[in-house]
């Protein structure tokens, strides 16, 4: 099978093949075009899917993803272009009214209403009624019939927001299965679940698969697709540049369309663009013992040494989150434990302490916890540092702009200005400003949860060329990626964590993804040593 990436012109010629056959089409899309104040964000674009197809939209974050199905779903209106679904020409004029015809759209960020229960969530605008009132005995049966689809036992009349967000992303998916969908779209699903929780998932897609219904599915994580798609579309600008079946496709082509690159060049820089240097000193910069409490946290140990980029690893509720955080002073609640930097017990009650001391950090939800979306770019970038370039409560303007635009330069921070909303920006530039946040402060040692998490190929490999570039310059780094790939190429050691005890420590040649997955596997728990 020849695996390599066609050239745009026989990208051309093979998507007209591909979309020549109209099977058992459930949705065709084609030459969709969209504007905004003049510039194009669609181009042209077209899709295929047929039903009972799970099939995956992929491209870097501006590549019109998001925007061709806002245009399906009714929040965006195209400029030129047909739509049609089940075999009729449609146009939505919101969400909602695309909803009420079968097409389901579950966004990364879960828009769900979290003080309402479970099954309020669950069966918002189609309640079922008795005597004009909210039957609210079935309505309770019947979330607790569309959870059970999914393995979950959950009291359906408690409030979403009481339950972690892996929970609600599953509730999300739950109301869209519920709503008898003909297509359901999946935005990044699995961006919060677990192992155990993906393979949930992945089997309600394949039961909904099984009974017609089509599933467009958008991940940043290209492995997932070839669990479960069986068609992929590729667009890059605003374009459709190909579409083929998913037994056509290595990861690497897949990679190598969405840049318009050529696969040997893309070969040539390896899966990631970390590159490990092995340059880490042997001088421990900070030594964390016996680490309990903060949630999940049992026994957690491990040294990380000056310029050493080192991973924590392991799944879903292991601990992970909550060390960076006990590090760094946002969990008040340990039991117990000991952190030294460079030999000094350090006593961090708060993340001012932690600054203080060199600290910075970069926190697993970077909408929720990073950015502040109201404020612009130099607001947020420089948001750590006011208090040094502040006087008598005075900002020394003429130092932030400066320092503003020499950030936005060495990070190649795509932005109109410095004072356009950063909630403009992609999530890669997001990712970006929050890097330099804490870069601006000149730290020793910058702990870094999901770094590339929800950002697109392209963003990605820049951010991992930075961590690496800061480390080989003698920045110390504490990374947390789910992605065991990222940390394998990424990372000088790797800590494995498992029910919230570090259970054991790979480098060298002992640190490969096989190696991860059978530590976090194995029953028996032995702190490092």
């Amino acid at each position: 099978m020849n695996h390599s990436y066609p050239t745009e012109a026989q990208q051309g010629a093979s998507l007209s093949s591909t979309l020549s056959n109209d099977g058992d089409l459930v949705l065709h899309m084609k030459g969709i075009h969209k504007h905004f104040a003049g510039v194009p964000a669609l181009s042209d674009a077209e899709l295929k899917i047929k039903a009972g197809e799970v099939h995956a939209i992929i491209g870097q974050n501006g590549a019109g993803k998001s925007t061709l199905i806002k245009v399906l779903n009714g929040a965006h209106k195209h400029d030129e272009g047909d739509i049609y679904f089940m075999g009729e020409e449609v146009s939505y004029a919101s969400p909602h009214k695309a909803q009420m015809a079968g097409i389901s759209t579950i966004f990364q960020e879960v828009n769900l209403i979290g003080y309402r229960s479970i099954t309020e969530n669950i069966c918002l605008g189609h309640e079922p009624k008795r005597f004009g009132m909210v039957d609210w005995r079935k309505a309770h049966a019947h979330a607790r019939e569309t959870l059970a689809r999914f393995g979950l036992e959950l009291d359906v009349e408690q409030p979403l927001s009481t339950f972690n967000i892996a929970i609600q992303q599953l509730v999300a998916i739950a109301r869209a299965v519920a709503l008898d969908a003909r297509i359901v779209i999946m935005d990044e699903p699995t961006s919060s679940l677990d192992e155990r929780e993906k393979e949930v998932l992945f089997r309600v897609i394949k039961e909904l698969k099984a009974s017609g219904v089509a599933i467009l599915y958008v991940s940043h994580h290209l492995d997932e697709l070839f669990q479960i798609c069986d068609e992929i579309t590729v667009m890059r600008d605003g374009k459709t540049v190909g579409q083929r079946a998913i037994g056509d496709m290595t990861k690497l082509d897949m990679v190598a369309a969405m840049l318009g690159k050529d696969p040997e060049e893309i070969a040539r820089g390896g899966a990631t663009n970390f590159a490990s240097t092995g340059r880490a000193s042997d001088q421990v910069l900070l030594s964390v013992e016996n680490l309990e409490g903060a949630g999940a946290l049992k026994n957690v140990s491990f040294d990380l040494y000056k310029s050493e980029i080192l991973g924590l690893a392991g799944l879903l509720g292991s601990g992970r989150s909550e060390v960076a955080r006990a590090i760094f002073g946002l969990d008040s609640d340990l039991k117990k434990g000991e952190v030294f930097l460079e030999g000094e017990k350090m006593d961090f009650t708060d993340p001012m302490a932690a600054i203080e001391k060199g600290f910075g950090f970069c926190s697993e939800d970077r909408k929720e916890d990073g950015i502040i979306p109201q404020l612009s770019v130099r607001e947020n970038l420089t948001l750590v540092l006011l208090p040094k370039i502040s006087k008598y409560g005075l900002i020394d303007e003429s130092k932030e702009r400066q320092l503003v635009t020499d950030f936005i330069q060495r990070l190649g921070i795509k932005t109109a200005s410095m004072e356009q909303p950063i909630s403009q920006l992609s999530g890669g530039n997001q990712q970006k400003v929050l890097l330099a946040r804490w870069l601006v402060t000149n730290p020793n040692i910058l702990i870094l949860d999901e770094p590339t998490r929800g950002i697109d190929v392209g963003a990605k490999g820049e951010i991992q060329s930075l961590i690496r570039r800061l480390a080989d310059d003698g920045l110390t780094v504490l990374m947390i990626s789910s992605e065991f790939e990222e940390l394998v190429e990424g990372a000088d050691r790797v800590i494995v964590l498992q029910d919230g005890h570090s259970i054991q420590a790979l480098a060298n040649d002992q640190l490969t993804e096989n190696a991860i997955m059978k530590a976090i596997a194995q029953e028996t728990r032995h702190p490092v040593a």
